[in-house]
């Protein structure tokens, strides 16, 4: 069956109507995410754009039509731990164990959390929708926010220049935890996400699976809401997100991308990019070229 298929004969676990941004990223990974896991779903979201889009809603309704819960900022994945253990005790490993947390409660506040799990193998699929900051409280910088970015904690100005370091790279590391599935999706490929979502549901039965996904924010990163896809495929075609797969130890490009797009090219038009200079560029380049080089030495071996 194509995904096509898939998502057209899937119901939306998300009720109409949405409070997020137009244009979010976030929404769209947040649909899609629960039309493939499906009514036997425990979903945990954190606070953060999807707490407030998709579980408290509207007119005092919830957004979604499965069980949710917003644990803390940073217990996400201790919280769904319990949850997890408590479920397979009683003989249900049908249930499917979601997280889906934004870039701040993973790879800041909830990274103690998230790790420890990941170390134990818990039974879950943990979901990061990636938009580079903390966006929900007016866009401050998180650990993945892009080298140069302009935030409302790293502003551009005559003493600073926007966010001075580099992004921690959160899939790579999960997958230095022997987890049972790591990958990295982006809403442009959706057939690809749509594999990789099935794929991690399936290996959260057997461990912890974690999928880290591009999110692009128009709110946040300055630019038209209906350029969301495409700002999200070129970022991959620059190789500023590439997609790949860790399945069982085992290592595997989703997309080879043998004619990249510059760097220059993807930044132009996002207004948080703006002020980037030359060196800050070149910077971001070498980063791109280096971690698609570490990745691809990683998928050679197997």
């Amino acid at each position: 069956m194509s995904y096509i298929d898939i998502l057209r004969e899937a119901e939306d676990q998300v009720t109409p109507g949405m409070s997020a941004c137009q244009g979010c990223g976030g929404e769209l990974i947040l649909r899609r995410l629960l039309q493939i896991s499906g009514k036997n779903t425990i979903i945990g979201i954190p606070p953060g754009c999807m707490a407030g889009a998709g579980v408290v809603g509207w007119n005092y309704a919830n957004g979604l039509k499965i069980p949710v819960h917003i644990p803390l900022l940073d217990n996400t994945a201790s919280f769904l731990s319990g949850l997890s253990q408590m479920y397979r005790r009683k003989g249900r490993e049908d249930v499917n164990i979601v997280a889906m947390a934004g870039d701040g409660a993973t790879a800041d506040c909830g990274f103690q959390s998230l790790s420890a799990a990941a170390e134990r193998g818990e039974h879950m699929l943990y979901v990061c929708y990636d938009n580079e900051g903390y966006m929900n409280t007016g866009y401050q910088r998180s650990s993945t926010t892009s080298l140069g970015s302009r935030t409302s904690t790293t502003p551009i100005g005559s003493a600073i220049n926007g966010k001075t370091q580099q992004q921690k790279y959160v899939p790579l590391i999960l997958a230095m935890h022997n987890v049972r599935y790591c990958a990295t999706a982006s809403p442009s490929h959706m057939a690809d996400m749509v594999a990789k979502i099935q794929k991690g549901l399936a290996a959260s039965k057997e461990g912890f699976a974690y999928l880290h996904v591009f999110s692009p924010c128009p709110t946040g990163w300055g630019y038209a809401p209906d350029k969301s896809i495409y700002y999200a495929r070129r970022a991959v075609k620059s190789n500023m997100f590439p997609l790949w797969e860790m399945d069982n130890g085992v290592f595997k490009l989703n997309d080879q991308n043998r004619s990249p797009i510059p760097i220059r090219e993807f930044v132009q038009g996002i207004g948080k990019f703006k002020a980037l200079t030359d060196a800050e560029i070149d910077a971001l380049q070498e980063m791109a070229d280096a971690r698609f080089a570490l990745l691809k030495r990683l998928a050679e071996k197997d």
